[in-house]
Formats: C-alpha cells, sequence, structure tokens
C-alpha cells in the first residue's frame, strides 16, 4: 500500500518540491524532501526510502553524478527529471543506475503512473525461501525465486529494471525476447524507450559477463531481440 512507501525527493527549485511533496502525500505516500544532493545524502544515511525522485539539473553535485554514487551501495529505485530537451542526460542517467526518467514539464499524474509502474518492478523478497531454483552463467548464479543475482558469495545489486528484465529472460532461458516485448513488460510504452532498454540490456551485461563487449550469455539475436543463455 502507498501509505507503507516512504519517498525521497531531491530537487533544488523550492516550489517544484512542495508541489511534488503536497501531491504524493494526497496520494497517500510518506514524503521527504532534500534542497540538494549533498542535503539526500545525509537523509540517506539515517533513511530507508522505497524510491528516489532526483532533478538532474541541480547546484553542485548533479543528479546523474548522485546516481551514480548511490548506485554503488543501494538498490533503491531511482525517478530521474529532466528538462524536455536533454536527451543526451536521460542516456547518462541510465547508464548510471536510474530506473526511469520523467521529462519536465510533465502532469502530476503521470508523474504518479511512473512511480507506482516502478514501484511494482521492485522484487519482492520472500522471508522464508525454499531450496532455491538457479540459473547458472559462469561464475554468476540468478535466484529465480528470490530474483537475486549472485557472483560467489557476494550479491550483485540489480536497479529494478534489471531486475525485471532478469525474471523475464529467466522465464524463457535460450528463448529470443523481442525489445518490443522487453519495453512493455518492464512498465515502458514509449516507442523511444527501445532505446532505453538497450541501455539497460548493456549495463546488464557487465554484471553477468566476463567480456561485456563479447557477450556470452545475454546475447543479441539479429532481428529478433535479445536471448539469456544460461549454462
Amino acid at each position: 500500500m502507498a501509505a507503507d512507501l516512504h519517498l525521497l525527493v531531491i530537487d533544488d527549485d523550492e516550489r517544484i518540491r512542495n508541489l511534488l511533496q503536497k501531491f504524493l502525500l494526497r496520494s497517500g505516500y510518506m514524503v521527504t524532501t532534500a534542497r540538494d544532493a549533498a542535503q539526500g545524502r545525509r537523509l540517506l544515511a539515517g533513511l530507508e526510502f522505497d524510491l528516489i525522485i532526483l532533478d538532474v539539473m541541480m547546484p553542485g553535485e548533479d543528479g546523474v553524478s548522485l546516481t551514480r554514487a548511490l548506485r554503488q551501495k543501494l538498490q533503491t529505485p531511482i525517478l530521474l527529471l529532466t528538462a524536455k530537451g536533454e536527451t543526451q542526460n536521460r542516456i547518462e542517467g541510465l547508464e548510471a543506475g536510474a530506473d526511469d526518467y520523467l521529462a519536465k514539464p510533465f502532469e502530476p499524474k503521470e508523474l504518479l503512473l511512473r512511480v507506482g509502474a516502478i514501484l511494482r518492478r521492485v522484487p519482492q523478497v520472500s522471508e522464508v525461501a525454499p531450496a532455491p531454483r538457479a540459473l547458472h552463467m559462469g561464475k554468476v548464479r540468478y535466484d529465480m525465486d528470490r530474483g537475486e543475482l549472485w557472483r560467489g558469495d557476494e550479491l550483485i545489486r540489480l536497479t529494478a529494471t534489471e531486475a525485471a528484465l532478469m525474471r523475464l529472460f529467466a522465464v524463457s532461458p535460450h528463448e529470443p525476447i523481442t525489445r518490443e516485448r522487453l519495453v512493455l513488460d518492464t512498465g515502458r510504452e514509449e516507442e523511444a524507450q527501445e532505446r532505453a532498454v538497450d541501455v539497460q540490456i548493456t549495463r546488464l551485461r557487465r554484471k553477468i559477463e566476463d567480456d561485456p563487449k563479447t557477450p556470452r550469455y545475454l546475447q543479441t539475436v539479429r532481428g529478433e531481440g535479445y536471448m539469456l543463455v544460461p549454462d
């Protein structure tokens, strides 16, 4: 339920911060705000959040740099807010580890839909897990029941979108999945989002493959899409 979910809004524009806070509170979420990356870092050091809404263009540390730093230690989903024409910033944000982006100006209803879609993609970890079903990719294994990727005893952090992609590939190993289906099944609807899926695949390969430039396990199938080929 939304009332159980805590969102962090980081934006240097006080008017936008307050508007987002009021709208999300009315929608049932708990909301905390920060005026810049530094304040956001302090809040994240002491509190746990279910999702971060982060402006790209901020004085000091920008949203893309903060996203990249947070991804070193946090799995918390991140939604970036970008100016209308900042296409390159959007791609950089996805490559840094963001789960989605929303261009300004935007309708509050669209923000709410994006937030809901991201939160639905976050894997739910069961407290009591049966004997795991796993797919092995060299030194990496994917726990299908928990939705977790491991390299030996090290848990590999996945963003919500990366976790959603792994679930799709895991239920259909050795079968090509079209880019269009990946777009739709990860909650994306715009045709332009196919480029965003390509970025997510590139990032996922870095976590799975020994040599991401010549993928062995997450392969491109020309004219068809992508395919997971576990051992």
